[in-house]
């Protein structure tokens, strides 16, 4: 029993020697235990050797995972949002435009018609009731014979005899110096002609038409003989016309306004016979006259108007 006691401790350094041998290789240079060598187990589990505390090495925790950059923005305000309301309707969109076709010429039969005025060029003066007439008889009974002669004395004769001046010098009139016969045009829409150079005379005729061109054939005094478009003469007061020259279209058939002189020229518009309009230019002996009728311009022959002579020039 006595070795039994001596070789008690050499076995319990041969059992401790496997252990720190196996413990020195299980280590690593930190001091952890490797993880691929695993620790030996004591035969009958008796025995269970452990590294002492803080001896087994822990791994870093890793540092989190940087976040990738993001790329700077710029900071700008946010655009203005329009205000609040309904919304335009959008317009559709448009066609591509066709060129239009070629317009025709235009057909002289589509050319405007100026008409004459419904008014007549002149009248007949109204006659009175028979009351007035006998009224008017009865006072010239009472105002006596004398006073009637007094009257007839001074009234001037319906034709007075021609002057020595006109006598002399007939395409000149005695009054003015103007030449004889000559056109003129009414100054209102009332004219009266008369038998005779004086107001004492009677109302013949009266004329409703405004610039109606009218021929002086005589002086005397404030008063000119004239002679209208259909031949009738007479007197009236040289207050009541005008050196305004003005024309007459001539009747049956309407006539045609142009563009130029020529009958090839274009419709300016139709004129009805009594249309009454303004003479621009004529020139001496030429066959076209420029004229105006209401915004209506162009020519019309000499011979289709009455207010001109066949070789008068106006300008």
């Amino acid at each position: 029993m006595a070795w039994l006691r001596l070789a008690s401790p050499l076995l319990l350094l041969l059992l401790a020697a496997p252990a720190a041998a196996q413990s020195a290789l299980g280590s690593s240079s930190l001091g952890g235990p490797s993880p691929s060598l695993p620790q030996p187990v004591p035969p009958g589990g008796a025995h269970v050797l452990r590294a002492p505390p803080g001896m087994v090495p822990q791994r870093p925790a890793s540092p989190p995972a940087a976040a990738p950059a993001r790329p700077a923005q710029s900071l700008q305000p946010p655009p203005a949002s329009p205000p609040a309301g309904p919304r335009p309707a959008q317009r559709p969109a448009a066609e591509p435009r066709r060129a239009p076709p070629a317009a025709p010429p235009r057909a002289a039969a589509g050319a405007p018609t100026q008409p004459a005025p419904q008014t007549p060029v002149k009248q007949r003066p109204r006659s009175g009731g028979t009351a007035p007439a006998a009224a008017g008889a009865a006072a010239g009974v009472a105002a006596g014979t004398a006073a009637a002669g007094a009257a007839a004395e001074a009234a001037p004769p319906a034709s007075p005899a021609p002057t020595p001046r006109e006598l002399e010098s007939p395409d000149v009139g005695s009054v003015t110096g103007l030449p004889l016969p000559r056109f003129v045009s009414l100054r209102s829409d009332e004219v009266n002609l008369r038998i005779g150079p004086d107001t004492r005379f009677p109302i013949e005729w009266t004329y409703q038409r405004r610039d109606l061109p009218v021929q002086i054939l005589r002086e005397y005094s404030h008063w000119r003989r004239i002679r209208d478009m259909d031949g009738t003469e007479g007197w009236v007061h040289q207050s009541t016309l005008a050196g305004r020259r003005t024309f007459l279209v001539r009747g049956p058939q309407e006539h045609v306004l142009r563009a130029g002189e020529g009958d090839a020229s274009g419709v300016v518009a139709r004129l009805m016979p009594g249309v009454v309009g303004r003479i621009r230019n004529c020139r001496g002996g030429g066959t076209w006259c420029e004229v105006q009728v209401s915004d209506y311009r162009g020519y019309l022959k000499r011979s289709e108007i009455w207010g001109v002579t066949a070789d008068e020039e106006v300008n």
